[in-house]
């Protein structure tokens, strides 16, 4: 009885280790592959803040030829000894506003390479659940939402985690983010239904998810404050 308990304990131990070694073995052979759709995602994520993407573009093609990436500090200054693909923003997040490191991705012109047509910002904050992330597109005045992307850990389904839907995302475009150079924000409203064509800072809301909303006013709040110092000078020299 006690051979076959040592056998049984032994037995066991060993397909532990090998079963352990199998799946480090394929976590380490996958994560190549891995980290390269997460920045696939990533890109396309980019760009579908600005335009919209065939489902046979070539994504990667695309991002090189139209997109300049850089990392900026607080007062809006680059970082050249960073690259933007090193930012994790969900780390960053954590740190203070002025303290964060800031990933700027430029859509430069076709008609004039010297000159931005689009600019995007990573975007992170908390929903009702758990966070919230995403990137906002403005356009070459550093001032009008062009476009955003949203996306969510586990909001709500058919309530908060409508963000990630087309519906409520277009409903962000043509918004303006300063009113005669003061910071306002845009702000999903509560309730919905509304009409806010006439107020520019404003979007309608959604229906069952106020606070899903209000973390997403307060995410686009802080990181359009972080981004502030950026977009004002560029906007003064574009005006």
């Amino acid at each position: 009885m006690r051979q076959s308990n040592i056998y049984i304990i032994l037995y066991s131990a060993a397909i532990t280790i090998v079963s352990g070694g199998l799946l480090a073995f394929a976590s380490i052979s996958l994560k190549p592959a891995q980290d390269a759709n997460i920045a696939l995602e990533q890109k396309k994520n980019i760009l579908s803040s600005v335009i919209t993407l065939d489902e046979h573009a070539d994504i990667t093609k695309m991002y090189s030829q139209k997109v300049k990436a850089f990392v900026l500090d607080f007062d809006g200054n680059v970082k050249p000894d960073m690259k933007a693909e090193q930012v994790v923003v969900a780390v960053e997040y954590k740190k203070a506003p002025k303290d964060r490191l800031l990933p700027v991705y430029e859509f430069m012109s076709d008609a004039d390479s010297t000159k931005v047509e689009f600019a995007v910002m990573p975007v992170y904050g908390y929903g009702l659940w758990n966070n919230i992330w995403g990137f906002v597109a403005v356009q070459h005045d550093f001032n009008t939402i062009q476009g955003v992307k949203f996306q969510h850990a586990g909001e709500t389904p058919g309530l908060g985690a409508r963000i990630e839907t087309e519906e409520i995302q277009a409903r962000f475009k043509g918004k303006t983010i300063f009113t005669d150079g003061k910071l306002m924000s845009v702000t999903i409203q509560k309730g919905e239904g509304n009409d806010y064509s006439g107020d520019a800072h404003k979007v309608d809301g959604m229906s069952g998810a106020t606070l899903t909303g209000k973390g997403v006013n307060n995410m686009l709040k802080d990181y359009f404050a972080c981004y502030e110092n950026y977009l004002k000078k560029h906007s003064a020299v574009n005006q």
